[in-house]
């Protein structure tokens, strides 16, 4: 666990270690803290073996003698079960004559010795022993029942352990490219060196270069069972490497003490790429050069990273493959050159015939899998998923299959829920990895080298003439019958996809500045999941392509805001303070029958503001649920009647997946048969209505779904009617969510046909998407920087008029406000609270600037004078931004004003008589005086 000076000595403490500063020149302030030289010296000391530097190169030579540091700290790391110091193994191994098998050996003795539990080894620490000793949990458990077997002997004596634990290291893989080296030999060992042995080792002395594949791997395995050698595993600046899954990998605790290289690990495996050498790591990951190679060592180690010996090599090798298997060796002649400009197309890498996709997922995916015993790929999938961070693009076919074994199996309880998660994820991998193409497109059979040969000649002619006036302008150009689509064909020869799973706690432990460089550095499309945790890291407007959240202000009710607005419609709603009480209901959420209830940042009380989609509670405890959320978050409250819920007592929605239009910019409607609903002609018409209408005046080209409301519309509703006439119903948006929503197969699987028949994936769609989500961006600011504490809306309401012509003296000012009046100022009641609220909410007559109110009985619209409605509109100008200047700061911002939508647009909403202990006492004192003047 990573240290972080919390006062001022502990920063200069650490300043004046990295200055290498004498104990005469430190300040008088330290001299005074420290107390002594001694004290001083011991500080350095501490300070390094923390840090696992090398004596040679840090303060610590100038203090103490190197073996007695290096004593010192593997005193320190054993007491720490730490991991083995192999960046220091020049001295540890090759003086001191410990290996890293003796080291693990005496580590779990010293477990067992004190009776501790296996978990009590760090996570790093037990896989490493796991690889060198062979003993794992259950290995570790057998020997602990044996020993306890023997009652009074293990009592008195607890080095019994000790036969039970292996004398030798158990066979590991060696990678050729690693380092043999000897340590210092004594006279004795020596002389029982074999003629093989000896040469071996005086080969390793003379040449330089010592890699394991220039020696007989006998010899070397012998060797290194008596502990004469030992393996290094360089690992340069310029080196690459990619991460594989995680095999062998021990779910223990974290460790609890500091190691900079552990820390390390974990960052490596989210960060590391095979394009970006450790140097550029280092530099993203804003590390020492020195740690992060001896974390990527550590990794290369234990077989969780593979180093890339030679890219460029590697690809010229691949290259000459596929050409080599063709049959008759038609490529060699038609696509052997292609542009390289085809691979830059938007946001593409500069060189890579690839488009890099990475699918951001939480940490409840990899319960899920764990949960999983049908599969046992599924568990090695989860550990990595969730230790690393990441999943490679490798091992995301092994994944599908692994996935594709549970297709058929039928599950009860929580196992269903990893099912539809288990299902859901395969089908959004297949479709990215196909690059959102059809089976039919992908399985249409390449041209022949006839029609390879007139696509680029065609093509060539056709850089040559942009205007079309050539010959082949106005020609259908066919060869072999068949009608050559020059695009089509280069688009699927080289627009292809490769898909990284992320954690998205994993990238919110690294720095936004890390997470930014990562993000462009190596993918092209981001992908998310619904729903995304609030703390989530979201890639900003200069980054890759997002189909997800915009903004973390999406992730919250601002949008459904912005979306009811946007299109004129939406059920009536209440936005409510944090930190009011209410001591009744306001008009129209007294008398509804239900309500449903969204927590303003995901806080949760008793179960209430969990879910992202709301909870919906009944009418009679709505009071009581308010009053325990609006403690912790401002809310967001929708009520219904009775004749808004179905007969189970739940809302009638509909999901309709993104995006509504097509490439070409058509409206795509949905069908009967499209969503599995049975819906009636009239219910398609109302929406197909609504969505062309929510397509023309809100642009949402991207990946997620919309949900439709059913809502009662009539006030003459005949209650004995039959319940298929839907003449007295509509449909208004409820919500909308950016993402893949993995708890429902169903809905993902329309998600993804959606991204096919859209063509949503392809490259000249990605401008569209960007303008649309900078849209998008622009809209949730104005609304939050309008409705927020300091905003526009709320100085209107807080702020006395100071140029009000004041014509009574002492009049009485609105009971929240002081702002306006609701005793002077024009009013039109409305109604009190009844079924049909909303209908005649919806009915009254508008003004341009208006507040609503609730006086404890009746709800009424107040119209502004002139000289608020100039304000207003002032304000509204002031808080209008230009897109470019929108930035996600990644806190959601809670209202600073009460709020009501009252189906058409959102006003200001004064509760002043609904809440308790609101009136200041100088309000109450003002109000006495004049009731007495009147009398």
């Amino acid at each position: 666990m990573l240290h972080v000076p919390t006062t001022i000595e502990e920063q200069l403490i650490l300043r004046a270690i990295k200055e290498e500063c004498s104990w005469e020149n430190l300040p008088k302030r330290l001299q005074s803290t420290l107390s002594s030289k001694d004290e001083w010296h011991r500080r350095i000391t501490e300070h390094c073996i923390k840090k696992r530097l090398q004596w040679s190169s840090s303060f610590v030579r100038k203090v103490c003698r190197e073996a007695e540091y290096y004593e010192d700290m593997m005193r320190y790391l054993r007491r720490n079960l730490a991991l083995f110091p192999y960046h220091l193994a020049d001295y540890v191994c090759r003086v001191m004559r410990i290996s890293p098998f003796r080291y693990y050996c005496d580590m779990i003795f010293e477990v067992m010795k004190n009776e501790q539990p296996y978990d009590s080894i760090p996570n790093f620490s037990a896989a490493d022993a796991l690889r060198l000793t062979g003993i794992g949990r259950n290995e570790f458990i057998d020997i602990m029942n044996k020993c306890r077997s023997k009652k009074i002997m293990w009592k008195l004596n607890k080095s019994i352990a000790k036969e039970s634990l292996p004398t030798h290291p158990v066979d590991f893989a060696i990678e050729p490219w690693w380092g043999v080296c000897l340590v210092n030999f004594t006279l004795e060992e020596f002389k029982k060196l074999s003629e093989e042995e000896g040469a071996t080792i005086d080969k390793i002395c003379k040449e330089e270069a010592n890699a394991y594949i220039l020696f007989d791997p006998v010899v070397i395995k012998g060797l290194y069972r008596r502990g004469l050698v030992y393996f290094d595993v360089p690992v340069y600046a310029d080196d690459r490497f990619k991460v594989s899954r995680l095999e062998g990998f021990v779910s223990n605790r974290e460790q609890s003490y500091e190691d900079p290289i552990e820390e390390l690990l974990y960052a490596v495996f989210v960060v590391s790429s095979e394009n970006s050498t450790v140097a550029e790591l280092a530099t993203t990951l804003q590390a020492e050069l020195s740690q992060l190679q001896a974390a990527a060592s550590f990794a290369c180690r234990l077989g969780w990273a593979v180093k890339l010996i030679d890219p460029g090599s590697v690809l010229l090798d691949q290259t000459s493959n596929v050409l080599n298997d063709d049959e008759d060796g038609s490529l060699a002649t038609g696509n052997t050159s292609l542009d390289p400009g085809l691979f830059q197309q938007d946001s593409l890498g500069p060189s890579s015939a690839y488009a890099r996709v990475a699918f951001v997922v939480d940490a409840n995916i990899t319960s899920y899998l764990m949960m999983g015993s049908v599969s046992p790929g599924l568990k090695s999938h989860a550990v990595t998923l969730y230790e690393a961070g990441k999943l490679g693009y490798a091992s995301i076919e092994d994944l599908c299959n692994d996935l594709s074994t549970l297709e058929g199996a039928k599950f009860e309880g929580e196992l269903q829920e990893f099912a539809n998660h288990a299902f859901s994820l395969r089908v959004v991998l297949k479709c990215l990895t196909s690059g959102g193409l059809s089976p039919d497109e992908l399985d249409t059979p390449a041209v022949n080298s006839s029609n390879n040969e007139e696509v680029a000649d065609m093509s060539l002619k056709q850089e040559s003439d942009p205007a079309g006036s050539g010959p082949l302008a106005n020609d259908s150009d066919t060869a072999n019958g068949t009608t050559i689509d020059v695009e089509k064909v280069i688009q699927k020869k080289v627009r292809q996809y490769r898909v990284d799973i992320l954690r998205c706690e994993s990238l919110a432990n690294l720095p936004p500045t890390t997470l930014e460089s990562l993000f462009k550095r190596d993918y092209d499309i981001i992908v998310s999941m619904v729903p995304l945790p609030v703390s989530s890291f979201l890639p900003g407007p200069k980054g890759p392509v997002h189909f997800g959240p915009p903004s973390h202000s999406s992730m919250s009710p601002w949008m459904n805001l912005v979306l009811y607005s946007a299109v004129g419609c939406g059920p009536v709603s209440v936005v409510l303070m944090k930190g009011q009480c209410l001591r009744l209901l306001p008009a129209p959420l007294a008398g509804c029958e239900k309500a449903l209830v969204w927590s303003w940042d995901g806080s949760t009380v008793a179960g209430l503001g969990s879910k992202f989609q709301g909870n919906l509670v009944k009418g009679n405890i709505l009071l009581h649920c308010i009053n325990s959320l609006l403690k912790h978050t401002a809310i967001f409250v929708q009520p219904f009647s009775r004749f808004d819920v179905n007969e189970s007592g739940k809302l009638n929605t509909i999901d309709i997946p993104l995006p509504l239009k097509n490439s070409d910019g058509s409206f795509a409607g949905i069908e009967k048969e499209a969503l599995g609903l049975e819906l009636t002609t009239n219910e398609l018409v109302k929406l197909n209505s609504i969505l062309s209408n929510l397509a023309d005046k809100l642009s949402l080209w991207t990946v997620g779904y919309i949900s439709l409301l059913k809502l009662f519309k009539d006030g003459n509703k005949n209650v004995f009617a039959p319940d298929d006439d839907d003449v007295n119903y509509e449909w208004v948006p409820l919500c909308v969510e950016f993402g893949i929503p993995l708890f429902s197969p169903t809905l993902c699987n329309f998600i993804c046909q959606r991204v096919v028949s859209s063509q949503l994936l392809q490259t000249d769609s990605f401008t569209e998407n960007r303008d649309a989500m900078q849209e998008l961006r622009r809209r949730l600011h104005e609304t939050c920087c309008e409705y927020q504490s300091t905003g526009s809306s709320a100085r209107m309401l807080y702020q006395r008029d100071q140029h009000q012509p004041k014509t009574q003296k002492g009049q009485l000012m609105t009971y929240a406000s002081q702002r306006w009046s609701p005793l002077t100022e024009p009013s039109s009641p409305i109604a009190g609270t009844s079924d049909y609220q909303r209908l005649k909410l919806a009915n009254r007559q508008r003004y341009h600037s208006e507040i609503l109110s609730f006086d404890g009985n009746i709800l009424r619209s107040y119209a502004l004078t002139p000289a608020y409605e100039d304000e207003t509109k002032l304000n509204e100008e002031s808080g209008k931004t230009e897109s470019d200047d929108v930035k996600d700061t990644g806190e959601t911002m809670l209202p600073g004003v009460n709020l009501l939508f009252d189906g058409s647009e959102l006003r200001p909403f004064d509760i002043g008589a609904c809440l308790q202990a609101r009136q200041p006492a100088s309000l109450i004192a003002e109000a006495s005086a004049m009731s007495a003047a009147i009398r």
